[in-house]
């Protein structure tokens, strides 16, 4: 074990813990704590935006799936992840943030009523633990990695989630976006180093590309088979379309200082994540260059090692620190972002339906506590699913809010027919045919992707139930106006 590297590392997590909570005595009440008090400039929207997307998964997970199946393999991460911010910024963010909510539950429930609002707020809440699940995973395999199996990667697990559930407890989003802007500084130059150095082992840039061209890595298109091309689409939207509806996008729209950094924080975010994506791709393909053989085997056998491995047995000390620091960014940045946004919306949407009283301290205490309730929870699905690939869990969260929540939010900001009845169709349906294409259920996931059917069967069931005589009281905007919904 490098004491200098852990010794670095130790520091720099220090550092972080120090500046979330030098946030945490600003925070004034529950708009500060949940969406910094709508006051973030462009460059901060963009950082945490893109801090948020860049995880464990982009690391370890996307450039190990590249130099196995090409670009073909990852287009649902980071292609359809990187398209979702770039929707929400064209499509979302104006509109929502002329809303003025806390969540993206209460527009549910401002547009349909409480019965969606609860049902939909749950999904988005469930998606959230395969996705943090990922990046403690990730925090387990890096506190393991870095001290040679001294620290055992459950132990890792339980420090890493503590280092983030501090500073995430006592600042909230103010806190989180002042550590992104930090932590992306230090990925984008770490990455960068690294990808440079690699290079230079590999024998040159243009001799990776050479490598990468050769395995036919660039091809993108899948074969033009049906079962094929509707894969294929079935990856693109989970994320793509799946992360809209997600309390943590909103809460990065909705913590600008205007509706116009809203929406181009998105984009800015969104396309800077796919181009920054190509790194870590590049640095594990020049590991296979300089590994070879050894580096395929890695691969194949427990992909997520392959560039800690990379790095830890090729490259000097300083490069090891600034590629540890990068990663532990990455993941720090997703994991306290993603511990947040489902704290926010059981809070807002679904504890206060229960208490609807509650003074504003009141609500701000209980987002601290359902915090630290969601860290166990998410601390213990992580460690039950120990061994899981870091790149599936984040892939499988993300199709809940698919099938159960994109269709009334899409239909119920561009549809003024839309009613409750069609939302409670359009959930009904999708979530049910979703389940339908479980392998457990039957055999219909080997032919069509599950998510795919699930989508199309709640846009059919939004358009039958609004379009059929209504027999649930409809919670429109003529009864319940929301300004600018139409605007």
């Amino acid at each position: 074990m490098d004491v200098t590297l852990v010794a670095f590392v130790v520091l720099y997590l220090l550092g972080t813990l120090a500046l979330g909570l030098w946030a945490g005595t600003r925070i004034g009440g529950t708009s500060d704590f949940a969406l910094a008090g709508r006051s973030l400039p462009l460059v901060m929207v963009v950082t945490t935006t893109f801090a948020t997307w860049f995880g464990a998964e982009t690391v370890m997970g996307i450039p190990a799936k590249f130099v196995q199946g090409g670009l073909h393999a990852i287009v649902e991460d980071p292609f359809g992840a990187g398209s979702c911010l770039v929707l929400v910024g064209v499509f979302f963010a104006t509109r929502l943030y002329r809303l003025n909510l806390l969540t993206i539950g209460d527009f549910y429930r401002r547009r349909y009523g409480k019965g969606i609002e609860v049902f939909c707020s749950s999904a988005i809440i469930l998606s959230y633990l395969g996705w943090v699940a990922a990046q403690i995973t990730a925090l387990g395999l890096v506190f393991g990695v870095l001290t040679q199996g001294a620290m055992s990667e459950t132990a890792g697990m339980i420090v890493g989630t503590l280092a983030v559930l501090i500073y995430v407890v006592v600042g909230g989003f103010l806190a989180v976006a002042w550590t992104d802007f930090i932590q992306m500084i230090v990925l984008v130059f770490g990455l960068s180093a690294i990808a440079w150095f690699a290079a230079d082992l590999a024998g040159g840039a243009a001799r990776v590309i050479e490598f990468a061209q050769h395995k036919d890595l660039f091809d993108f298109l899948p074969p033009p088979t049906f079962s094929e091309v509707a894969f294929f689409i079935g990856a693109a939207v989970t994320m793509m379309l799946g992360s809209v509806p997600q309390q943590d996008v909103f809460q990065r729209v909705m913590s600008a200082r205007d509706a116009t950094t809203a929406r181009n924080g998105a984009i800015i975010g969104g396309i800077s994540y796919i181009l920054f994506a190509f790194v870590p791709m590049f640095i594990v393909c020049s590991a296979v260059v300089v590994m070879g053989e050894q580096a395929m085997e890695i691969a194949r056998g427990d992909y997520q090692r392959l560039l800690p491995t990379f790095v830890m047995t090729r490259m000097p000390l300083v490069m090891q620190i600034l590629f540890f620091g990068a990663l532990l960014s990455a993941i720090k940045s997703t994991s306290s972002a993603t511990l947040l946004a489902p704290s926010t919306s059981f809070v807002e949407n679904i504890l206060k339906n229960l208490r609807p009283r509650m003074s504003d301290r009141q609500q701000l205490l209980a987002m601290r506590c359902t915090i630290v309730v969601f860290a166990g929870l998410v601390l213990a699905y992580a460690i039950a699913m120990k061994g899981t690939p870091i790149y599936d869990l984040v892939s499988a969260a993300y199709q809940v809010p698919l099938v159960a929540a994109f269709v009334p939010l899409v239909m119920g900001l561009y549809w003024s027919r839309a009613t409750t009845q069609g939302a409670i169709a359009s959930v009904t349906a999708g979530v049910a045919v979703w389940i339908l294409f479980f392998p457990q259920v039957s055999s219909l996931g080997e032919h069509f992707p599950g998510q795919l059917a699930g989508l199309l069967a709640a846009l059919g069931g939004m358009l039958a139930g609004s379009t059929a005589p209504q027999v649930v009281r409809n919670r429109h905007e003529r009864d319940h106006p929301i300004k600018g919904l139409n605007a």
